[in-house]
């Protein structure tokens, strides 16, 4: 079987060809087909990860395939399941805690970009019947983090408002879910075609940051006083803003960090009783309650380009290039 691995941050990845693995004892062996880059990837390749990243790591943290062998003692899977990967093998339900998030894939285990991958019964989920393999792969990280930050900790319901930055994947299924909740989404995006896009998938509002600096200030106009919740995927350079966007006793989603420069006066947090809160991915069951949300309402994640397993650099610097709304992915032939 082919693989990339990743020698060490900063080296490049690296395709190797091996044996395929034989599950062990509460094991699945899992064929993958499809498989979702992320910032975080970026961030690991270019050695700018601040966690432990073990060397010659397999690379990726989304996939999803097919269940083609189990190990002794399984009873959950079987051949022929279509499953996904969790992010935090250990953390199968209940808030995070250092014992559960301590493992991470493309991180301290090995991720998924193989042509076949063992994971431990517990760390898979099914996916949801109506997607591909390529399209289920968005849900381990992006997906299952904006279902958190709107539905599971936002707790969004109809007539609020809710402020998505940018249209990468984290945040067009944040626009997706809260638009599913009946929310009224305001979104941003630097590129006027982009923010025609957003419009498509249900933003309401759209605001266009390179022209309006002040973008938070014309969210809270927008939403006559200040959105309910923000979800924010830019860091240092956007909490700021983000804290402005919200109204008095709004909720703050810090989902990632894609800009480290800029300062926000927290004097914001405690004038305007703002709930601040950072996300890292979900539980086992947050990632599966998801999935049922999403073949119930039929949700397709968006994907703005497919590549080939063998393409995975230029998917990355697709990814990087930032021209991209919703997913980057890889799949098989």
């Amino acid at each position: 079987m082919k693989y990339f691995s990743l020698p060490r941050p900063g080296a490049g990845l690296v395709l190797g060809e091996r044996d395929a693995p034989e599950p062990g004892p509460g094991q699945v062996l899992v064929r993958l087909h499809g498989w979702a880059v992320n910032a975080r990837d970026l961030m690991i390749l270019k050695g700018f990860y601040p966690k432990p990243v073990k060397p010659d790591v397999v690379a990726l943290s989304d996939g999803a395939g097919e269940v083609v062998g189990v190990g002794d003692g399984v009873r959950a899977w079987s051949a022929g399941d279509r499953v996904a990967a969790t992010y935090f093998p250990n953390w199968l339900a209940g808030p995070g805690t250092p014992e559960k998030t301590a493992d991470d894939l493309f991180g301290s285990l090995d991720g998924t970009l193989a042509e076949y991958a063992v994971f431990p019964e517990d760390a898979l989920v099914a996916v949801p019947a109506h997607l591909d393999y390529a399209e289920a792969a968005t849900l381990p990280s992006a997906g299952v983090t904006a279902w958190r930050a709107v539905v599971e900790e936002g707790g969004v319901f109809p007539g609020q408002t809710v402020l998505t930055l940018g249209s990468g994947g984290l945040s067009t299924f944040a626009l997706q879910f809260a638009a599913l909740a009946g929310a009224r989404v305001i979104a941003t995006s630097s590129s006027d075609e982009k923010l025609a896009r957003l419009r498509e998938l249900g933003a309401a509002e759209t605001i266009n940051y390179t022209t309006t600096p002040e973008w938070g200030l014309a969210a809270a106009e927008l939403a006559g006083g200040g959105v309910d919740h923000v979800v924010d995927v830019g860091g240092g350079g956007t909490i700021g803003q983000s804290m402005l966007a919200a109204r008095v006793g709004g909720h703050v989603s810090v989902a990632g960090v894609l800009t480290h420069e800029g300062a926000a006066d927290p004097v914001l947090v405690l004038v305007k009783q703002l709930t601040l809160r950072g996300l890292t991915n979900a539980s086992r069951e947050t990632f599966q309650t998801m999935n049922r949300a999403i073949e119930r309402t039929g949700l397709r994640p968006v994907i703005d380009r497919r590549f080939a397993f063998d393409d995975v650099a230029a998917a990355f610097k697709h990814l990087e290039s930032g021209a991209h709304v919703g997913k980057v992915v890889l799949e098989s032939a």
